[in-house]
């Protein structure tokens, strides 16, 4: 247990220690500090329903103070629920035409709705990869395209996307998270009618950079919509629908161009134009969903917030009601602690407050990994990569099926199985795999496929399917982990840098691929640039990486706290526990489902979580 310490006022300070994943606490007095106001309140107690509550009312804590009270299962839990519940009665939510209400008697149905409709952004990014991979077969042809022509409209979504990604920040903080996918998805629409009925090379980069737009403004936005709705201990699972949904969207656009390969006249165009569909549906759909919670809550309509939760989680259930009370309090403390070191410019933090610094470094470098190992440019050239190991087109066209498929089964373990053996453990298992897909892609083409055809198309698809599907399981970490680790007021901002590292590097491996393979060879671009990079990353993770495995965004807070070098010290511990069950053949120790991580020490003077100022270097 660790020991009281005066506050820089004069007060006694909350201290407390994680033990065994429970929190003990040895005194608790209410401080001030960073110009937070704290009302003592009066703790009688009264009864409603068999219910108790006290009588103080409800009053400003620390983040810190209210994980200690949901712990301990404190009246003043039941207390802030029943006052909201009489406001919420004495003055209910009005609602627009654009935003009509629905309910469902189990808030967990309205849940998977919510993530159901969100995730289809999913779909929109997937189905694009695939369509532009068949449209190249003819496109070209059609619109008299040179190389660099056809390399621009290929790179034309990634690219747009980065500057949909740029308006990601002010968009999420203006408008919400629930308009801002609408906003993207009218600009999807918008895109995807332009480029199907393009005439020429400037209106098919126009509509794709458009389409690009939406894709990069979507591809931010509903995973943190998602993150932020759901409960901690399915999180994981549900923000790696987008994911799933993302190779879903790949296979069904192989299944379109497919379908569409044998049309004689203008088949690109219905390719590209199916996407219609499916970015109508979603739009109509999130017309009936609710804002995130979260956002209201940062946003200090606290009324409506409630109302959200009520819908989308419910308040029967002790864990929903707990974490609501940590979350009004965390975000309400945040965004004080926030207005006295920043004001206005808060995503400074991502420079002066350690916390915020190492969640933006890591989340970066984490779909940097993603991007750099080769994924999109293996997508959007996946016929063309057919081509050239033996496959006619139109075979190219079908036997991209073969790649889509795999990433879509991929992504299913990660669904059921992430949350279960942790983030860490699924990404340092999925990497070596996908290593070795690459490993196996690359000998294919040091076999003559004029001569050896069968043995190259053989290898190259066998190569792929691991690649891909390995890879479908790490992709969900990408949108998982960004969406969780950053603070509640740094969260759209955070978002931002992260959809923009995502878009930049999948441009650059995307136009670029074709002069890396000429430069590199296809076997250096492949297995020594890609794969390099993969076991590079493998590294990092195993040095740097932390466990968020079921823990309340606001826990995830605390855990971002600590020093890096306490982080790195625990991994390292984690790795040679690891390797000696290893030599000594101690296999269920290795591959078992990983225990909840526990939270660090608490610590005083902390703005953010339990480790202060002093120690966040």
């Amino acid at each position: 247990m660790s020991e009281n310490s005066d506050s820089p006022t004069g007060e006694k300070s909350t201290m407390g220690r994680y033990v065994d994943g429970k929190l003990q606490i040895e005194h608790v007095e209410p401080t001030a500090s960073r110009g937070q106001s704290i009302t003592q309140r009066n703790l009688s107690v009264a009864t409603n329903g068999g219910r108790q509550y006290s009588t103080g009312g409800a009053r400003r804590m620390s983040e810190w103070d209210a994980m200690r009270i949901a712990q301990e299962g404190g009246v003043e839990i039941d207390e802030e629920i029943e006052l909201l519940e009489i406001e919420l009665r004495e003055n209910p939510v009005k609602h627009s035409f654009f935003s009509p209400v629905i309910n469902f008697n189990n808030p967990a149905h309205f849940t998977w709705l919510l993530v159901g409709f969100a995730s289809m952004g999913g779909l929109l990014s997937g189905i694009d990869q695939s369509l532009i991979s068949g449209a190249n077969l003819y496109m070209p042809a059609s619109l008299h395209l040179d190389t660099s022509q056809v390399s621009l409209v290929a790179s034309g979504v990634p690219l747009g996307a980065i500057g949909g990604a740029l308006l990601l920040g002010p968009t999420n903080e203006a408008v919400g998270r629930r308009m801002a996918i609408i906003i993207s998805l009218v600009l999807y629409t918008i895109g995807a009618a332009l480029e199907a009925g393009a005439i020429n090379f400037g209106m098919i980069v126009t509509g794709r950079v458009i389409l690009g737009l939406g894709v990069g403004l979507e591809g931010g936005t509903v995973p943190v919509y998602v993150a932020e709705s759901v409960a901690r201990k399915y999180r994981g699972n549900l923000v790696s629908l987008y994911q799933f949904n993302i190779a879903l969207g790949e296979v069904f656009g192989y299944v379109v161009a497919a379908i569409f390969v044998n049309v004689k006249s203008g088949s690109w165009r219905y390719m590209l134009g199916s996407s219609l569909v499916f970015s109508t549906v979603m739009l109509v759909g999130m017309f009936f969903m609710p804002e995130s919670p979260r956002f209201l809550m940062h946003k200090g309509r606290t009324l409506e917030a409630f109302n959200v939760w009520k819908r989308i989680r419910g308040t029967e259930l002790p864990e929903n009601r707990k974490e609501f009370f940590i979350m009004k309090h965390a975000v309400t403390a945040e965004s004080e602690n926030k207005n006295s070191r920043s004001g206005s410019f808060a995503w400074l933090d991502f420079f002066t407050v350690p916390r915020a610094r190492r969640s933006i470094i890591y989340a970066n470098i984490m779909i940097f990994l993603g991007q750099f190992t080769g994924i999109n440019a293996i997508m959007y050239y996946m016929a063309t990569l057919m081509n050239q190991v033996g496959f006619d087109s139109k075979q190219s066209v079908f036997m991209s099926l073969v790649g889509g498929g795999s990433l879509l089964l991929g992504t299913i373990p990660a669904i059921f199985y992430m949350e279960r053996f942790g983030r860490r453990f699924w990404a340092c298992a999925m990497l070596p795999g996908f290593f070795i897909g690459l490993l196996i892609i690359g000998c294919s083409y040091l076999i003559d496929s004029s001569k050896h055809t069968g043995a190259a198309e053989g290898c190259y698809i066998t190569g792929l399917i691991i690649y891909e599907g390995f890879f479908g399981s790490y992709a969900c970490l990408t949108w998982v982990l960004p969406a969780e680790v950053y603070p509640t007021y740094l969260r759209s901002y955070g978002m931002e840098t992260s959809d923009v590292t995502l878009f930049f590097c999948s441009w650059l491996v995307t136009y670029f691929f074709s002069d890396m393979q000429k430069a590199m060879s296809r076997i250096g671009l492949t297995l020594g640039f890609y794969g390099g990079i993969a076991v590079l990353g493998w590294f990092y993770q195993l040095l740097f990486m932390p466990e968020t495995k079921n823990k309340t965004l606001e826990e995830i807070d605390i855990l971002f706290s600590q020093p890096t070098s306490e982080l790195v010290r625990q991994n390292m511990k984690g790795v040679a526990e690891n390797m000696s069950d290893l030599v000594h053949g101690r296999w269920g120790r290795v591959f078992r489902p990983s225990p909840d991580a526990p939270l660090p020490d608490a610590h005083k003077d902390s703005s953010v979580g339990p480790i202060g100022k002093e120690v966040q270097g």
